[in-house]
């Protein structure tokens, strides 16, 4: 039997106190402590809290597979994800789903895999796979995916499309929770959103919207991502609804996932006021009841899951416990090994099926003098529509003195003509960067202010069959992502260190976003709106439908 001394972190009881707590791979006693020992206790400055949850997110857009993803995440605390394996599912399917599950079980960290239910996202882009009904049904048979991923589909919904109900309709019939991503949604739409099952949103933009979804019952996950930050904005529903509330990153890259996690948003949001307890309950036991996560609470006879902390401010993590296990020891610098029975496969599951493309398949002639043009923000997956003037019957190219740039999408999956749009936002004065991470039936996306350029970028990601890069006339620096596209096998150290390096030299080449490439990724999603590019042209996402570049 190990002991331990600290001050326990009570989210159930929300309440702080002293004991010594005697655990094997469950807490079997928790001993309140008294007096001199008491005093000395809480001198320490040793805190235990029930292991951080990140709600939901995709592993895949960490870069990093499940194993390498766990490793670092576990360093900050977090001893289990919410993940939705949508990314890889829409390029190789269930086979893309089966490699998650495989990875993830090489490593002691509690994964909480969802069934993707879109996918393809939309019927208006070119799909590397498809899950059907039948295949929803077959994964709620295994008994490592818990919930139905986010349903992106709302139109769907709201409109009772057959396919869409018989999906909900299956994981209502395994009773598995349904997570829901609604952007804008509000009113009677919203009502039918909600009365076919759906329990979750974290694609809220403002509290007004937060709290209409929350007042007809749904949970709130408040975003802090990558390129998506939200819990400025909608921090303060974590007082005012302590209960509906979980935190989460969605899409978190290398860098910021080797710098820490869940742990940094509990940390900011100490430093705004906010109640410590329903802090801390939105990151452990909203999360862990609302998906019946097999995780322990720091409670008698739970499982003896819990991280230790020498402060509530910061949130360093000092040890993670799993199991009863140490699993990270920051002092000694220990963190888990992989299973020794795994074996590392030579090679790795990919699509790859794209042909080069030439500076002739990109040129645009102007047929009117009024053209639409995306604007990016950053920190925003949100895009607007604006309209810029120009010459009609000319040749549109770039200008890097009004920040236009041109974009191109390319159909990784077949031999296609590329689709080519205009963006405002990136501040490239120069180069091109490109990746083949682009929610997400993850086709070649690029963006460029020099033809030629986009056009060589373009072809080195198609040759190494995936990743990012940035190239100018000088440099060209990638990042291979042999993994369907979507992630390394390298260790998540040097995977961030080289997604550094290109974020750095996207800087050097102009770009003004905190995380071009996250942003870039998000350019050809085409269910968040306003306007975005598909591998078949420009989308208007407010009206669902395809729309014209000239007007």
């Amino acid at each position: 039997m190990n002991t331990i001394e600290a001050n326990i972190v009570d989210v159930v009881k929300k309440k702080i106190y002293p004991a010594r707590i005697f655990f094997d791979t469950h807490i079997r006693i928790i001993e309140p402590l008294s007096g001199r020992d008491a005093k000395f206790c809480v001198s320490t400055k040793k805190y235990i809290l029930p292991g951080l949850v990140d709600a939901h997110v995709h592993i895949e857009s960490s870069m990093l597979s499940p194993s390498e993803f766990a490793r670092l995440a576990i360093r900050h605390g977090s001893l289990s994800a919410v993940s939705d394996p949508h990314e890889i599912a829409n390029v190789l399917g269930i086979t893309g789903i089966e490699f998650m599950l495989a990875n993830s079980a090489t490593v002691p960290f509690r994964f909480v895999f969802g069934a993707p239910s879109c996918v393809p996202a939309t019927p208006f882009e070119t799909a590397g796979a498809r899950i059907t009904v039948d295949d929803i049904e077959k994964l709620f048979q295994n008994d490592k995916i818990f919930y139905l991923s986010e349903m992106m589909n709302f139109p769907g919904v709201v409109h009772n499309d057959p396919e869409v109900m018989a999906k909900i309709a299956v994981a209502r019939k395994y009773n598995k929770p349904i997570d829901g991503h609604a952007p804008g949604l509000s009113g009677k739409a919203l009502s039918q959103y909600l009365e076919a099952g759906i329990s979750t949103d974290h694609e809220c933009n403002s509290l007004a919207e937060a709290e209409e979804k929350i007042r007809l019952g749904m949970k709130i996950l408040i975003r802090e991502g990558s390129a998506a930050k939200n819990f400025d904005a909608l921090c303060s529903l974590i007082d005012k609804f302590p209960d509906n509330v979980m935190l989460c990153t969605d899409d978190f890259h290398p860098d910021d996932l080797r710098n820490g996690h869940i742990n940094k948003i509990l940390a900011k949001g100490v430093t705004m006021g906010l109640d410590l307890f329903s802090l801390l309950r939105a990151a452990t036991l909203n999360p862990i009841q609302h998906y019946q996560i097999d995780l322990g609470l720091v409670q008698q006879n739970h499982s003896a899951d819990f991280i230790i902390f020498d402060n509530l401010t910061d949130f360093t993590v000092q040890q993670s416990f799993l199991r009863g296990v140490c699993m990270y020891d920051r002092a000694g610098e220990k963190t888990f090994s992989f299973h020794s029975s795994y074996i590392i496969p030579h090679s790795y599951p990919n699509r790859f099926g794209a042909s080069e493309i030439t500076v002739d398949d990109i040129r645009v002639i102007a047929s009117s003098d009024r053209m639409k043009v995306i604007q990016v923000f950053d920190g925003e997956l949100f895009t607007k529509q604006i309209i810029c003037e120009v010459q009609k019957n000319a040749p549109v190219v770039a200008d890097t003195d009004t920040d236009i740039l041109k974009m191109v999408v390319v159909n990784r999956y077949q031999p296609a003509k590329p689709a080519v749009a205009f963006v405002r936002g990136f501040g490239l004065k120069q180069g091109a960067l490109v990746s083949s991470v682009a929610h997400d039936s993850h086709h070649i996306v690029a963006v460029s202010c020099d033809d030629s350029l986009i056009v060589q970028a373009i072809n080195h990601i198609i040759d190494i069959k995936g990743g990012l890069a940035a190239i100018n006339h000088q440099n060209l620096i990638d990042l291979k992502l042999d993994i369907t596209g979507l992630m390394s096998s390298a260790p998540g150290e040097e995977v961030a260190h080289e997604y550094e390096k290109l974020n750095r030299e996207a800087s050097c080449m102009g770009c003004v976003l905190t995380s071009p490439f996250m942003t870039l990724s998000f350019m050809a999603l085409l269910v968040i709106p306003e306007l975005k590019l598909g591998d078949k042209g420009l989308f208007d996402v407010q009206r669902f439908e395809w729309t014209k570049m000239f007007f």
